[in-house]
């Protein structure tokens, strides 16, 4: 019988009890109370503009309402898609700027809620070299999607560092391709639970080099190399449950 050199054996344990990316995920949804959204509905105000989510029995409601031209604008993105309401009474909208409105409303609710949504069945993670950011050690997880279930935005890749200590995410990056394209690193910052439930506001910057890598950002936020270009806060956070709310 042949046997193992001592030293493989335990790298072989070592590696087996490694957690891999999904695990490290539903392990920050626990910490973070995201997977109680389901029966919630949340309402929240986002720079001028108010927001309101549902979920209940596998349907869904993103919706933003505020006023525009003195007409009450209302957009709602359910399960059957995306429709605007002009003072209540529905709009009809060119394709083009639906998909525009319907990635803003989407974009703001995927922020607030994170990490819920990093389980979906087109996202795709895999786990990076583990980091430290000012100390303390993180797990650097990879996020891209499927381009069927994915979005118009499919394309765009995700980081997220994991705290190895509390399973927060307390840091994230993104490259975008819309727009010219770019990249936002995003420090998050009072961190608050509501109702079981973490919800975080967000230091928003940028690179200051267009040759900076993604997988850099962090390192470049250390060395205080990253443009501060905004502090987003999620202002009024009420969660209830909910109650045939769609």
């Amino acid at each position: 019988m042949k046997y193992l050199p001592v030293i493989l054996v335990l790298a072989l344990s070592i590696l087996s009890c490694s957690p891999d990316a999904t695990e490290i995920v539903n392990r920050s949804l626990e910490s973070s109370g995201s997977a109680n959204l389901e029966g919630k509905e949340i309402r929240f105000e986002f720079r001028d503009k108010k927001y309101r989510s549902a979920r209940e029995n596998g349907k869904f409601l993103l919706e933003r309402t505020f006023v525009q031209d003195s007409f009450q604008v209302r957009d709602v993105i359910t399960n059957d898609g995306f429709q605007r309401f002009l003072n209540n009474n529905p709009a009809e909208v060119a394709d083009s700027m639906a998909v525009k409105y319907a990635n803003s409303v989407n974009s703001v609710h995927y922020f607030a809620y994170l990490p819920y949504g990093l389980n979906d069945k087109a996202v795709n993670k895999e786990i990076l070299e583990a980091v430290e950011i000012n100390g303390t050690p993180y797990y650097k997880i990879k996020v891209w999607f499927d381009q069927e279930g994915g979005g118009t935005d499919f394309e765009d890749v995700f980081l997220y560092w994991i705290n190895q200590n509390t399973f927060k995410v307390d840091f994230l990056a993104y490259e975008y391709h819309t727009n010219g394209g770019g990249m936002r690193f995003r420090e998050a910052f009072n961190r608050r639970s509501i109702e079981g439930i973490d919800f975080s506001d967000y230091r928003n910057f940028k690179p200051r080099s267009k040759e900076a890598s993604l997988y850099q950002l962090d390192s470049l936020f250390q060395e205080d190399d990253l443009e501060l270009l905004s502090v987003i806060e999620l202002k009024e956070v009420l969660v209830a449950p909910c109650d045939s709310c769609l």
